[in-house]
């Protein structure tokens, strides 16, 4: 199943997540178009991977576009169910929490590389990923997302 884009909460949470990387990085994620509700589907439909989680203690995945899903292996029930820390090995975990640390004080980082594992445990070199804040119309921080571009399946 796709996300729900007719959603009135996902639709405000992809409104939050495109202006807090405009924010951030100065740069749009997508080109403008005219409602949020065709920004939902246009970034969903994009081919390059985004994701976000929320801020639960053990923060659970809120958000993959088609790119995501298909390169983890999970379907939008899946995925949205997942904790973030689950899309990296064990043994990364620590270098995960120092990257969102770092995020967390900075705002946004624009130099992410790292290892991730899909649904099937397929491993994945990420390469030049941004990572960034995600803040609400009352500049609350509502979480983290990350896109990338560029990966490669390691052995």
């Amino acid at each position: 199943m796709s996300p729900p884009v007719d959603d009135l909460l996902l639709i405000k949470h992809i409104e939050n997540l495109l202006k807090s990387y405009l924010r951030w990085t100065g740069h749009k994620l997508i080109q403008p178009t005219s409602s949020p509700h065709e920004r939902a589907k246009a970034l969903f439909n994009q081919p390059f991977v985004v994701l976000s989680h929320g801020t639960q203690a053990d923060p659970i995945l809120n958000y993959g576009n088609k790119a995501a899903l298909d390169l983890w292996e999970l379907t939008w029930e899946e995925f949205t169910k997942m904790p973030s820390r689950l899309t990296a090995e064990p043994v990364n975990h620590e270098d995960r929490d120092r990257l969102l640390e770092q995020v967390r004080r900075n705002g946004f980082i624009d130099t992410y590389s790292g290892v991730r594992i899909t649904g099937s445990c397929r491993r994945f070199l990420i390469e030049q990923g941004t990572v960034w804040n995600i803040i609400d119309e009352k500049n609350r921080y509502v979480g983290q997302a990350a896109t990338f571009s560029a990966w490669k399946y390691i052995t």
